[in-house]
């Protein structure tokens, strides 16, 4: 395990569980001024908002032990947010760990941008390194809210199901994949790989069982409304809703993304007859999503509530783990450098122009500097909460390597949290990788199938320390 440098891991101590204490909060995170909207190859600035953005915050402490996990409605999370919240932590909430945060993106398409130079900002828009500074504010009031506000409380856990991701990477007879590819062809051989239909859900509670807050994980991204131009936090705005018309209007809801990577909420087959359906059914895309998670909640809620503790053994872990760049070859830095010049006597007007140059000239950067830079390092969240664990990345991580993460877990059930902590593409299966398309060519990727399965390998044995 040679890459994998450990910042910090407590001793090894006998397993205790102490009384739980959790606070909530959540903040609008929505700017009053026109912003890029982040999720496309091109520039889109919003015209209104359809709803708004927010960031949802838990803090969790048992005995000297302690979580704050914040969930927001934006695509990627910027490290620069992370160092930026961190520092101002440190003096307003000295006595919180700034290392025990942990930030995690819906990946919705219709939130502001906060990464600098993917786009090109027109005068007068809200800029990435704005709404950085922005989000730093709200979002660290917001921490010091919930940390606040913790009080003792109870937990249980639960399983449900509900259709929301599809795979997206349909396969045809020369063995190359597409992202959402027209499939009333012969050459249509099937779908890549698996899909995740389950919902893990946490409920938390005050002690006279009163329902505080839910976290709902699944595997799939928030992206049905993706090309619009509004702000929105898609089909979790609809689920917050209906999720607090059942269970009362102060209820906190903290979105969580499994390894999803490779999956969409866009229905890949029998298109016609699902639209029709929904328009006899008069409800849309995002509230018809939001319905299903609902009743998920709603089928295992009474065997939640009737299995609510207030002492579980509560542990997390942090490390920094450094796992092999994705190296690019000569023939892909070669591809990358003629798509490059062709782009430079394309039009200005082209609308992904700008994004699509960027793409080409930081795969030829790469392959300057990877022998230099050998190793990418991501920072690894792992919780023990009773008997789940919660486990994060920063990649869209394809689900096949959640999959594997799950099946070798000792928890009861393992939340895998992905778009945490940072941002670093996709992380594609060597499957994927073979057959090509978004996702899986080098652009996309800072890590390949190598460092995928060491990911894999260190995340399951992190878990498992936790339940010997």
């Amino acid at each position: 395990m040679k890459r994998i440098a450990v910042l910090m891991m407590a001793a090894c101590l006998p397993l205790c569980a102490a009384e739980l204490a959790v606070g909530w909060a959540q903040v609008s995170i929505t700017p009053d001024k026109p912003v890029p909207l982040a999720g496309q190859f091109h520039t889109r600035v919003s015209r209104f908002v359809h709803d708004p953005v927010t960031a949802t915050v838990l803090a969790i402490t048992s005995g000297s032990e302690q979580a704050v996990l914040i969930s927001l409605d934006v695509v990627a999370v910027d490290r620069r947010l992370m160092e930026s919240l961190r520092t101002r932590l440190k003096t307003t909430l000295p006595e919180f760990d700034s290392r025990k945060l942990i930030l995690n993106a819906t990946h919705t398409h219709t939130a502001p941008e906060m990464r600098e130079g993917n786009y090109q900002i027109p005068d007068g828009v809200l800029k990435p390194s704005e709404f950085v500074e922005f989000l730093t504010d709200r979002v660290g009031g917001a921490v010091v809210e919930a940390w606040k506000s913790r009080r003792p409380a109870g937990i249980s856990w639960a399983l449900g199901h509900a259709v929301v991701g599809y795979n997206r990477r349909s396969v045809m007879a020369d063995g190359k994949a597409t992202m959402y590819a027209k499939l009333d062809r012969p050459e249509f051989m099937g779908f890549e790989g698996y899909e995740d239909h389950a919902v893990e859900l946490l409920f938390f509670w005050t002690p006279e069982r009163k329902l505080t807050g839910i976290g709902v994980n699944l595997a799939c991204p928030s992206q049905v409304v993706e090309g619009q131009y509004y702000i929105s936090a898609d089909f979790w705005d609809d689920t917050r809703k209906q999720l607090r018309a059942r269970y009362g209007s102060d209820l906190f809801v903290l979105p969580m993304v499994s390894a999803a990577g490779d999956q969409s909420p866009h229905v890949q087959l029998r298109k016609a007859a699902e639209a029709r359906m929904r328009q006899r059914l008069n409800i849309s895309e995002t509230a018809q999503i939001a319905r299903r998670i609902t009743h998920a909640v709603e089928e295992v809620y009474p065997a939640a509530a009737a299995d609510v503790r207030t002492e579980v053994p509560f542990m997390h872990r942090t490390e920094e783990l450094r796992l092999p760049v994705r190296k690019v070859t000569l023939a892909e830095m070669e591809s990358a450098k003629a798509e490059y010049a062709r782009l430079e006597k394309a039009p200005a007007t082209q609308a992904n122009r700008f994004v699509l140059m960027n793409r080409a000239r930081k795969v030829m950067e790469r392959y300057r500097t990877q022998d230099s830079a050998p190793e990418y390092p991501i920072e690894l969240h792992v919780i023990r909460l009773g008997d789940v664990a919660l486990a994060t990345n920063p990649f869209e991580l394809f689900l096949d390597y959640g999959l594997r993460m799950k099946a070798r877990s000792r928890a009861e059930q393992t939340f895998l949290v992905q778009l945490a902590c940072g941002t670093s593409g996709y992380l594609p299966t060597a499957k994927a990788v073979a057959a090509g398309g978004y996702g899986a060519e080098v652009a996309s990727n800072q890590v390949g199938p190598e460092g995928g399965q060491m990911l894999v390998d260190r995340t399951v044995a992190v878990i498992n320390s936790l339940f010997e």
